[in-house]
C-alpha cells in the first residue's frame, strides 16, 4: 500500500476513536490533513474546529461584506515560484470601529477553507503578506491572548493548510507589543519563517516573489490590488452555501458537487490580466 494509503487507514482509525460522534469521514477530507502535514497521522489528527466553535462556525462571507469591500484582503491569481498560493491581508482597510478581530479573523478561515480544497495547495501550501500600514492602537487593542492563541493555532498545526512564509510590510511601532504576545505561542520553525520588511519592502519583496505574481501596489507586474481583493470576494460569495454547509457539519467534511466547483485558477488569472 502505498503511504498515502496507509496514513488514510491510520488517520480514519484514529479519528473515528477520537469522534464518535462522527462515523463517516471521506477520503477527500482526511487527505487534505495528510498532505499538510507531510503523511504524520499524529499531526493531522489535530483540528483546530474543535477548541474554537464561536468563530468556525461563522463562515459567511455575506455576514463581513463590508469589511471585503474595503479590499481588505485577497489571494493573488498566480501561484508563486513553488506552487504556493499567495494571500495579501491589508490590515489599514479594516475600521476596528466598525469590525470585530474575530470577524476579522473569519475571514482567513473563510478563505483557508476554500483554498485547502486545492491539490496543489495541500501539497505547497500558502505564503502571505500582511501589509500592516494603518494599524493603530484600536486594531491592537482587540488583539487579546485568547484570540493570539487561536490565531497562532492556526498558523501552527491544527488546521490543514501549509504556511510556507509570512511577510511582514509598513509594519509600525503600534505593531510591536501584539507581535510580542504573538511570537512565543509560535514553534519555531513558523517563527524562522516570519519576515519583516518595514516601509522600504517593495526592493525585499522582490527576493521571494517574482515581478508577475505581485500586484504594482507591491513592487510586482501582477494585476491592481483593489481588481484581485474584489475578484477574491466575489469567489467567497460564490462560496457561501459550500461554506455554510462546512461551518454547520460537526468536522466540516462535505461533498463538493460538480456544479458547485468554483472558476478555475488559470481562468481567473486570465480574466485579471485582461480587465
Amino acid at each position: 500500500m502505498e503511504p498515502l494509503g496507509r496514513g488514510l487507514v491510520g488517520l480514519r482509525r484514529r479519528a473515528l476513536q477520537e469522534l464518535a460522534s462522527v462515523r463517516i469521514f471521506s477520503d477527500q477530507f482526511l487527505t487534505k490533513f495528510l498532505r499538510a502535514r507531510d503523511l504524520d497521522v499524529e499531526l493531522s489528527l489535530k483540528r483546530w474546529r474543535r477548541e474554537s466553535p464561536e468563530i468556525s462556525r461563522c463562515l459567511s462571507p455575506s455576514s463581513v461584506l463590508g469589511l471585503l469591500n474595503t479590499t481588505y484582503h485577497a489571494v493573488l491569481p498566480q501561484r508563486d515560484h513553488s506552487g504556493s498560493r499567495v494571500l495579501i491581508y491589508r490590515i489599514g482597510q479594516w475600521d476596528p470601529k466598525d469590525w470585530l478581530a474575530f470577524q476579522v479573523f473569519s475571514v482567513s478561515l473563510m478563505t483557508s477553507e476554500i483554498i485547502s480544497m486545492e491539490t496543489e495547495t495541500q501539497t505547497q501550501g500558502l505564503k502571505a503578506i500582511f501589509d500592516l500600514q494603518g494599524w493603530s492602537l484600536g486594531h491592537a487593542l482587540q488583539v487579546n491572548p485568547s484570540l493570539a492563541r487561536k490565531i497562532s493555532s492556526v498558523l501552527s498545526d491544527s488546521f490543514p493548510l501549509k504556511v510556507r512564509d509570512i511577510h511582514l510590510v509598513n509594519e509600525p511601532m503600534f505593531f510591536r507589543p501584539v507581535f510580542a504576545m504573538i511570537r512565543p505561542l509560535l514553534p519555531d520553525k513558523i517563527r524562522k519563517r516570519i519576515h519583516m520588511h518595514g516601509a522600504d519592502f517593495k526592493d525585499t519583496l522582490s527576493d521571494f516573489f517574482s515581478p508577475s505574481v505581485l500586484p504594482p501596489e507591491y513592487g510586482g507586474e501582477g494585476p491592481g490590488i483593489e481588481g484581485v481583493c474584489q475578484a477574491w470576494t466575489n469567489k467567497l460569495l460564490q462560496s457561501e452555501t459550500v461554506l455554510q454547509q462546512i461551518a454547520t457539519h460537526p468536522t466540516g467534511d462535505i461533498t463538493i458537487p460538480p456544479e458547485d466547483c468554483w472558476i478555475s485558477e488559470t481562468v481567473e488569472a486570465e480574466q485579471l490580466l485582461e480587465g
